[in-house]
């Protein structure tokens, strides 16, 4: 009889709350509602965070690339002369990264001069002859050619847009270099124009008609920035040459009228 009173026996805490178990899945209250708009605002929280963070990473990245490779070329070039003024018990940061910058100005005033070019043209020829370094020595000048400020000395000429590799198709190139194809009825100019592949200095050179080269309004410098940066830099609206010239003759005559 024991046995069956405590087998029968109910809890006081059920008792009051009419028998039913409260932590029963089945007998307590639906909440399904509010576990569903926590989670979508747990969503909403990690996305919105996500894609802020995401923000700061891209507009941070550039500059302190930036910031990364300036401070490196400064330590580079005050290492130069630096050691210099160590030696003398000088030791003011950034005083060799001045000096270097006035040494760069000095040498090309003097390679400016029929002295410094006579100099400079022996040293060249000694280095063309040595079996490594004139490889090495060819392809930096090239680069250093196709920046330079001296029109007369610079390898690409111009910026030219040319239908490659097929209709309808443009690719971007530099004028290198013109020729003359002699034809029994007339000759025909040909410009040779280098564009670039993956790199700056591998590409392919192209003879093309000088009528079918479509020369933009791009500086040398606009162009390289434009292939170097795969095309990230390229403007908006890309005029050529020839109508900039037709629309400023339009221009005074629709003034004057």
């Amino acid at each position: 009889m024991a046995e069956e009173k405590e087998s029968t026996s109910i809890p006081l805490s059920q008792a009051e709350n009419g028998g039913e178990d409260p932590e029963d899945p089945v007998k307590s209250p639906p909440t399904s509602s509010s576990s569903s708009t926590r989670q979508a605002c747990c969503f909403v929280l990690q996305s919105w965070i996500s894609k802020k963070f995401m923000t700061g990473c891209v507009v941070l990245f550039p500059v302190a690339v930036t910031f990364f490779v300036t401070w490196w070329f400064i330590q580079f070039v005050d290492g130069f002369f630096s050691p210099m003024y160590e030696r003398l018990g000088i030791d003011i940061f950034g005083l060799g990264f001045v000096t270097s910058l006035v040494f760069v100005f000095l040498v090309g005033v003097f390679v400016s001069s029929w002295l410094g070019s006579t100099v400079f043209w022996v040293g060249e020829w000694f280095i063309k002859r040595m079996p490594f370094m004139k490889h090495i020595y060819s392809a930096s000048k090239q680069i250093s050619s196709a920046i330079s400020p001296d029109q007369n000395t610079t390898a690409f000429k111009e910026v030219a847009i040319i239908r490659h590799p097929r209709v309808g198709e443009y690719a971007f190139g530099f004028i290198t270099s013109t020729v003359t194809l002699q034809k029994d009825n007339e000759d025909e100019e040909l410009c040779s124009v280098f564009v670039p592949t993956n790199h700056l200095y591998i590409g392919d050179i192209l003879l093309v008609n000088s009528k079918e080269i479509i020369r933009p309004n791009l500086s040398i410098r606009e162009g390289i920035e434009i292939i170097v940066s795969g095309g990230m830099t390229m403007p908006q609206v890309i005029s050529p040459i020839e109508r900039i010239a037709r629309q400023g003759e339009r221009i005074p005559l629709n003034r004057i009228m």
